[in-house]
């Protein structure tokens, strides 16, 4: 049966959760979305564990959460002036930038072309999370690629089984909307996917 730690949304992180993700275990953990799935994007091994978890062999990479913008910066490498204004304006939030970082991580975290995409949620466990760990975390959703992604820890078991070291559970059932995602490598923003925040707003904060 996989292992289930009720937490307060703005409380502290176990120290289990911290030590099962550094040990190069998978992690459940609620966001301002929905539930993701955390290991160490420094890991071999951590990440392809992951990516079997998600029955995802090929394809982009994965999304990294980040307690901060100086943590991004500090493990990934500066942002763009662009990303600047845009994290500036939407951090901690649901607006996920993609660049390329100037350091090589895990196989599968980059996509194909070398980028990555990461956010600072809105979530102050998740963040907490991402700072105990000492280093962005992965984000991708709590479920296997095609099904519905998981809103309460009792979901998060029954899609991932013992597949998932623990699950930091929430105890209301999470209804956040897809973080919008913003490729910042250009002079302008281009847009990736539609989410919680309006690219009219992106654009106007871009300027």
């Amino acid at each position: 049966m996989t292992h289930r730690i009720p937490v307060d949304p703005e409380g502290e992180v176990p120290q289990e959760a911290v030590d099962a993700i550094l040990r190069g275990a998978v992690v459940a953990y609620p966001t301002d979305t929905l539930y993701g799935l955390a290991v160490d994007p420094r890991q071999e091994e951590a990440v392809a564990q992951l990516r079997r978890v998600k029955a995802r062999f090929q394809g982009g990479g994965l999304t990294l959460i980040a307690a901060s913008l100086s943590q991004v910066e500090a493990a990934l490498g500066p942002l763009p002036p662009l990303g600047r204004r845009l994290a500036d304006t939407f951090w901690p939030g649901p607006l996920t930038v993609i660049f390329v970082p100037a350091v090589s991580l895990a196989t599968g975290i980059q996509a194909p072309d070398g980028s990555v995409a990461v956010r600072v949620p809105a979530h102050a466990l998740a963040r907490k999370l991402a700072s105990a760990a000492g280093f962005p975390i992965t984000a991708t959703s709590a479920n296997p690629a095609g099904e519905t992604p998981a809103a309460t820890g009792t979901e998060v078991a029954e899609l991932m089984g013992d597949a998932v070291a623990l699950v930091l559970e929430q105890p209301d059932v999470l209804r956040g909307a897809p973080s919008t995602i913003v490729d910042i490598r250009g002079a302008v923003p281009a847009l990736v996917r539609d989410g919680v925040v309006a690219w009219d707003r992106v654009l106007q904060s871009a300027r």
